[in-house]
């Protein structure tokens, strides 16, 4: 049975408290698979996590869309963003410390240019914009029920 998880998020400030409860239930060895088009959030999404995880809501976090990916010191260890737009295939991965991030926590925009190469157990996050310049809908799979769980309990209990 695949668990799914669907949030509404009404401006970037929820996206943020959201990356928030995220980062607090993310384990070293973690993929987060961020789908979705251009504009729909990701990197919003992406940006709010790793300052949470690196405990420093003004650290600068700029797209890896030209460099692919950049990487964090954050309480748990090293965190990998990466954004896969411009790959041309996924054998570049292994040019771009692939295997090392696979040992820390990986953020994957437009992971389907990463192919088989994607972590196997890696938590998918699709983005599609809402009604409003300002909502995200995001529906989130692929975690254990009980992460599921304290994430709905965490978020639903923060929503205004």
């Amino acid at each position: 049975m695949v668990l799914l998880m669907d949030v509404r998020l009404s401006s970037p400030e929820q996206t943020a408290v959201f990356a928030r409860h995220v980062a607090g239930l993310l384990q070293r060895g973690d993929c987060l698979a961020l789908h979705g088009e251009m504009g729909a959030g990701k990197s919003s999404f992406a940006r709010a996590l790793i300052r949470a995880l690196a405990d420093d809501e003004a650290l600068e976090v700029p797209s890896p869309t030209f460099a692919l990916v950049q990487s964090y010191n954050t309480t748990l260890g090293l965190v990998f963003h990466y954004d896969l737009w411009r790959l041309s295939s996924p054998d570049e991965l292994y040019e771009l410390s692939w295997d090392d991030a696979c040992e820390g926590i990986m953020l994957v925009e437009w992971p389907d240019r990463a192919a088989e190469l994607l972590p196997e157990g890696a938590f998918h996050l699709t983005f599609t914009p809402g009604a409003t310049e300002q909502e995200r809908h995001i529906a989130f799979h692929g975690w254990p029920e009980e992460r599921l769980d304290t994430l709905a309990m965490m978020y639903e209990g923060n929503q205004s």
